[in-house]
């Protein structure tokens, strides 16, 4: 006899009113059996009327999701399973679609991408439930990227700027501070009204202990949800993972909220899915992944919008991460996802190794939209900031033949320089709007001409003080900007002469 877990889910009231609307009469069902397991997938038998995406139900406890259909068989990923799960194992349709509990009651809280607590804690009790693989929202629902979500990093905000409703790609090798500039901009959205769900995809216990403690200590946990599906977990999960984390930004973004999803890494899912996928006999494409990897990644992304007022103005920002090799931005997961997202912040591991932190390479760096949505006055003054950049990089090439120079190459050599200089920041600090403008007003005014790093350090520190403490904003005029800043960086040296 089959019974319904859902049926034994339900309060008493209602197990109750479903007894009294209970008639007895001829009911047909289908009996599978299992034919083989292993490796987080299984294979089944006589459900001629599984589709797909639908749960298949084990006799001994276990589930499973339907994800190839053959001509005889159903192959299957393996959502729970028990030590008792073996061939043989009766298999029953349920008839329902995974989904995942969504609402307030997940925020601070670190699930499984079935929602199932890992904190701890007890279960939560979520207000709604939403299917995990639902359709994008329609163009007709969507709105103009118009508002900026900031990051707090100097070089984001102010030279590849992101906004609410856009997909950014980052992108870098291994240990080039990928995770570290997501966690910054998570903990930048504090007092933003901004909700965010960072994804964790296959990675170590330790690594998954480490972004909690670090959300933690910034309080970033009072807006952030954590789900996680570790290296240890099957690889089922792992696959699940960031859909899961997208459908709980989703619910609040239909809600009218401003939502930030994280999904670390998009390499790691794609290595799964071509597990999965060749597991389960699916013929292989280029580097063996399964020819519809390109569908499953922006199926995944196109759910991030900006939505019309019409339908609640929320918005749903994607960082997705991806890893790459040596550099090579031309392989294949690195190429799909560039083409899918509206942008790229690429962090180079030679960089790194210079210490220019964060490793952001201006020079491979984009944004495609967030320009659009960039704070005016942040926009005006770092209009030509990143051009005059990019010629300071050709013309320091030339500095290491020891040719001589003009005087006004020279100068250009030294403001790009201080430039450099100025942009390095550290980790877990991110910076706000108006220390933006007081830097770009100090650099575009030559305020900070002609100081030593050191200098220039204790310049910027004054600069932030002064604008948090002045009470500025951004839209301010441009002249009682620079008045300020004259001001607070006059102070600053006087104090340091004294």
């Amino acid at each position: 006899m089959h019974c319904d877990p859902d049926a034994l889910s339900l309060p008493l009231a209602a197990q109750a009113a479903r007894l009294k609307d209970y008639a007895f009469g001829l009911r047909l069902t289908e009996q599978g059996r299992v034919v083989s397991v292993g490796d987080g997938i299984a294979w089944i038998s006589g459900l001629p009327s599984a589709s797909m995406d639908e749960i298949i139900l084990l006799g001994d406890g276990s589930e499973a999701l339907v994800f190839h259909l053959a001509s005889d068989q159903v192959g299957t990923i393996l959502l729970r399973q028990t030590a008792r799960l073996s061939a043989g194992t009766v298999a029953y349709l349920s008839g329902r679609r995974l989904g995942i509990g969504v609402g307030d009651d997940l925020i601070g809280r670190v699930v499984d991408p079935l929602g199932n607590p890992l904190d701890g804690r007890s279960a939560p009790q979520p207000s709604a439930r939403r299917n995990l693989d639902v359709a994008s929202p329609p163009i007709v629902v969507r709105d103009f990227v118009s508002r900026p979500l900031h990051t707090g990093n100097k070089i984001v905000d102010t030279l590849i700027p992101i906004g609410k409703g856009q997909r950014q790609l980052i992108i870098g090798d291994n240990g080039s501070g990928k995770s570290a500039l997501a966690i910054d901009t998570v903990i930048n959205q504090k007092g933003k009204n901004v909700l965010c769900v960072y994804v964790l995809i296959g990675q170590k216990r330790s690594a998954v202990a480490g972004t909690l403690e670090t959300l933690r200590r910034a309080g970033a946990l009072d807006y952030t949800t954590l789900v996680v599906a570790e290296a240890t977990a099957m690889p089922g999960l792992k696959y699940l993972a960031p859909f899961s984390g997208c459908t709980l930004a989703e619910a609040w973004t239909w809600q009218g909220r401003d939502t930030l999803v994280v999904y670390d890494d998009i390499t790691t899912h794609a290595r799964t899915y071509r597990e999965l996928s060749l597991l389960l006999r699916r013929p292989p494409g280029r580097e063996a992944y399964p020819g519809d990897i390109f569908y499953l990644h922006s199926r995944l992304l196109e759910r991030s919008t900006c939505l019309a007022p019409d339908h609640g103005g929320g918005s749903m920002t994607a960082l997705p991460i991806v890893e790459t090799e040596q550099g090579e931005v031309s392989s294949y997961i690195p190429t799909n996802l560039i083409s899918i997202t509206d942008g790229q912040i690429y962090l180079d591991q030679a960089l790194f190794a210079r210490g220019f932190l964060p490793a952001i390479d201006i020079t491979r760096s984009v944004s495609r939209i967030g320009g659009k949505a960039q704070d005016a006055a942040i926009k005006k003054e770092a209009g030509r900031i990143k051009l005059d950049y990019l010629q300071f990089l050709e013309l320091e090439v030339f500095t290491r033949f020891g040719s001589k120079l003009e005087a006004s190459m020279e100068a250009r050599i030294r403001r790009g320089q201080l430039l450099r200089e100025i942009l390095k920041q550290e980790r877990l600090d991110p910076l706000p709007e108006t220390f933006h403008m007081a830097w770009l007003v100090a650099y575009n005014e030559g305020l900070l001409d002609g100081r030593d790093a050191e200098a220039v350090r204790k310049d910027l520190q004054a600069l932030r003080r002064g604008a948090e403490e002045s009470g500025l904003a951004v839209t301010s005029g441009r002249e009682q900007w620079r008045e300020a800043v004259g001001a607070w960086l006059r102070e600053e040296r006087h104090d340091a002469a004294a």
